[in-house]
């Protein structure tokens, strides 16, 4: 019986270099433990592949290992906190090699409603402010534009309503570092400052002519 051929390449596959830097972090058990059918690089590549073209698990191409073992593997990634830890340390090298210090002092917050899809499933609300139905994406960054925090919530939970979960991440992701965040006028109100102020972060709304005037972060807050 003839060698089975390695399949083509996906534009999604990681690459060597990449696949250097991430398997550290992904190694939850030797790559040659008896309970592992399938390899854990083609896992990640298949994980990639739902990521990059937004498609249900079961729409996965054949030649990738089965969905369902795929899934499985994300989830326990996600629950061993892999992809964090892998953000948090790549974001320290890069503040680093910039000249910055290893954590931030400042961070931006803000969101964005993504429009629903059979995968929303539940998690689908009706944005009033964007006339979206869907899922909405709370998210800070650095003032250089890396990934401090992010939870996905249904599209009708409020800017301000995000406000004290995204300030407990950030202090947990930067050790208690941020001091300042600015945000948009969404964010305006005594409550939603109070709730940042109790992790230690003051709130500073940039209004929307400061921002056409040159202050530079606000369009820069969604390079992660």
């Amino acid at each position: 019986m003839s060698p089975i051929a390695p399949r083509k390449p996906y534009p999604s596959d990681v690459s060597d270099e990449e696949w250097s830097l991430v398997v550290p972090y992904l190694t939850l058990m030797k790559e040659d433990a008896p309970q592992r059918e399938h390899s854990m690089r083609e896992l990640f590549n298949g994980l990639r592949y739902v990521i990059r073209y937004g498609i249900a698990w079961r729409a996965m191409p054949n030649d990738l290992p089965p969905w369902h073992a795929v899934h499985q593997q994300a989830h326990r990634w996600l629950a061993a906190g892999c992809f964090e830890a892998l953000a948090q340390d790549l974001r320290a090298m890069l503040r680093l090699a910039a000249g910055r210090k290893e954590e931030p002092t400042a961070a931006v917050i803000d969101s964005r409603t993504l429009r629903s899809t059979p995968e929303s499933g539940t998690r689908a609300g009706y944005d009033g402010a964007k006339r979206k139905r869907g899922s909405k994406v709370h998210m800070a960054v650095d003032t250089l534009g890396h990934l401090l925090a992010l939870h996905v919530t249904p599209a009708d939970v409020g800017d301000r309503q995000a406000v004290a979960r995204l300030a407990a991440d950030i202090q947990d992701a930067t050790g208690d570092s941020v001091e300042l965040a600015y945000v948009d006028q969404g964010y305006t109100g005594e409550a939603t400052a109070e709730a940042a102020a109790a992790e230690g972060i003051t709130l500073h709304v940039v209004k929307l002519p400061e921002a056409k005037l040159g202050f530079v972060v606000l369009p820069r807050r969604w390079v992660v």
